[in-house]
């Protein structure tokens, strides 16, 4: 039975990205597999065509896939919104926390050919390989009460809820031991239990798991210091566990360790394997439409959506096989290029990868 993929583009850079991203899923069906692509906006895009971030319409058809390849939203067009429940990011969290995408996954893998892009010594991250899962529809993102108020002498306020339950703590803390039972065996849960009591309770549930994954080391540390760990020496880490706020801001810092945020890819699953793919990054507005993008961290979403909810790991395989040769080929968008390498437009780039895979083949 055919797959169904939902393609939200979204704003800034987020159409050119997901265009070659689009054409790798393209050449992958092209190789057998399986799937209907369809399209819609989301973000920015559908507040200029439909009033709201997320259209109805467009929920019920992302209820219906069993994928969703994301772009980015955002941008100053719309960050002078007066109403932030309309503004474009309020439809991607929209997305997440209708379809109950709890679990998100973002590496942090350093490609060797890129350790000189990296804003660390070569030494420090020569290797690095992360994985950083984050809790997505809890905590202060998505905790009530939230919003504003004015105190009597007439000072404003805003105020929002950090807030999680066991269940939710331990559904993310079952997918991260599983995840560090199949790489190198070390979790580290990433907490600010010394001041927080959510992330008490949080390291009371994680404590609570730790004795049914005896394969797997279960370290603590409070967020600061994995923020100065994640720059000191990143390579301690095998997969971080963490809440969504934390999350956040962390696996942006990891992201910068691999030379790039255009690098990056990420997946946020629900419990049935359906999930939404996108970039680490942003929507750019400052770039788009010049060609300058770095497309790769998309096309590298398509191979973890392969991966993680179309059962293709092969097909995955040979996308980030073919992200390889092209980086051994020394072509690199304007965000990755340093001398001696040749810099190559967005579009240039996904026909690059998009040969490769089909060379692949033969």
């Amino acid at each position: 039975m055919s797959q169904h993929i939902l393609v939200l583009p979204g704003d800034g850079i987020g159409p050119e990205i997901t265009r070659e991203a689009v054409r790798v899923l393209e050449a992958c069906q092209a190789q057998g597999l399986d799937i209907t692509i369809e399209h819609d906006i989301v973000g920015g895009a559908a507040i200029d065509r439909h009033g709201v971030p997320l259209a109805d319409e467009t929920l019920e058809r992302a209820r219906r896939a069993q994928a969703i390849l994301l772009g980015a939203v955002g941008g100053p067009k719309w960050d002078t919104m007066e109403d932030i429940s309309k503004r474009p990011e309020k439809g991607l969290l929209a997305l997440r926390k209708e379809l109950n995408l709890f679990g998100n996954l973002r590496p942090a893998l350093l490609y060797p050919q890129l350790a000189e892009a990296s804003s660390l010594k070569p030494e420090v991250v020569s290797g690095l390989d992360i994985m950083i899962v984050r809790e997505l529809t809890g905590g202060i993102y998505f905790g009530q009460p939230r919003g504003f108020g004015e105190r009597e002498d007439g000072t404003r306020y805003g105020y929002n809820t950090y807030i999680y339950d066991e269940k939710e703590v331990e559904r993310i803390g079952r997918i991260a031991f599983d995840m560090a039972g199949k790489r190198g065996g070390r979790l580290c849960s990433v907490d600010k239990a010394n001041v927080l009591e959510a992330t008490i309770l949080w390291r009371e549930v994680m404590n609570r798991l730790a004795p049914e994954y005896p394969e797997v080391e279960l370290s603590h540390m409070y967020v600061d210091n994995a923020a100065m760990q994640l720059v000191r020496a990143p390579k301690q880490f095998d997969v971080i566990v963490t809440g969504n706020m934390f999350g956040d801001i962390l696996s942006d810092a990891a992201a910068m360790l691999t030379g790039s945020i255009g690098m990056l890819p990420s997946a946020s699953l629900n419990e049935h394997g359906c999930g939404m793919f996108e970039p680490c990054h942003g929507s750019a507005p400052d770039i788009a439409g010049q060609g300058l993008a770095n497309p790769l961290a998309t096309i590298l979403s398509v191979a973890m959506m392969l991966r993680y909810s179309l059962n293709a790991p092969a097909m995955a395989d040979r996308i980030e096989r073919a992200v390889g040769r092209v980086l051994d080929n020394n072509l690199r968008t304007a965000d990755i290029a340093y001398d001696g390498t040749r810099q190559v437009t967005t579009r240039e780039m996904g026909d690059a990868v998009v040969a490769a895979f089909e060379q692949d083949s033969q």
